[in-house]
C-alpha cells in the first residue's frame, strides 16, 4: 500500500499569539496520526502497546493557520530494526508541505522496561503495508 495518511482538524486552541499553529502542536498532529496508524494498520491500541517515542525531529516549511481547516499527516516506515521503527512524516496544509518529521519508536518489555523485539504481528503488518 505504501503511505498511511490521516486528516486532522486544526483547532482554535492550536493557534498561538503569532496567529498560526504553535510549533509544539506539530508533534501532537504526528502523534494523532501515529495513534490512528497503530489502530488501522497494526490493529493495536497505542495506549496498550509497550512502545515509547525515543526521538523526534521536525523541519518546518511553512506556517499552518486556522483558515487551513485541516492538515494531512503521512506515516511511512523508513527503517524497521529489531526493537525500533523509524517513521517519516509529512504534514500538509492547504495542499502544501508545512513540515517534515522523523520519529523513532522503541518497543519495550513491559516488565523490565528494556528494549524488546517488535511483536511479530506488528512487524508483519508494517512490512506488508509499506512493502518493506
Amino acid at each position: 500500500m505504501g503511505t498511511y495518511t490521516a486528516d486532522i482538524d486544526v483547532r482554535l486552541r492550536d493557534i498561538d499569539a503569532m496567529g498560526h499553529v504553535n510549533n509544539a502542536v506539530y508533534a501532537t498532529y504526528i502523534e494523532q496520526a501515529r495513534t490512528r496508524y497503530f489502530s488501522d494498520v497494526l490493529d493495536a491500541d497505542l495506549s496498550r502497546v509497550s512502545t515509547v517515542l525515543a526521538s523526534i525531529s521536525i523541519d518546518f516549511r511553512r506556517p499552518i493557520e486556522l483558515s487551513d481547516g485541516e492538515v494531512t499527516v503521512t506515516v511511512d516506515v523508513a527503517d524497521l530494526g529489531r526493537s525500533s521503527a523509524t517513521m517519516t512524516h509529512e504534514i500538509r496544509a492547504g495542499g502544501e508541505a508545512a513540515a517534515e518529521a522523523e520519529a523513532t519508536l522503541v518497543s519495550l518489555d513491559p516488565e523490565t522496561g528494556e528494549p524488546a523485539p517488535i511483536p511479530e504481528e506488528h512487524r508483519a503488518a508494517m512490512e506488508s503495508y509499506h512493502d518493506l
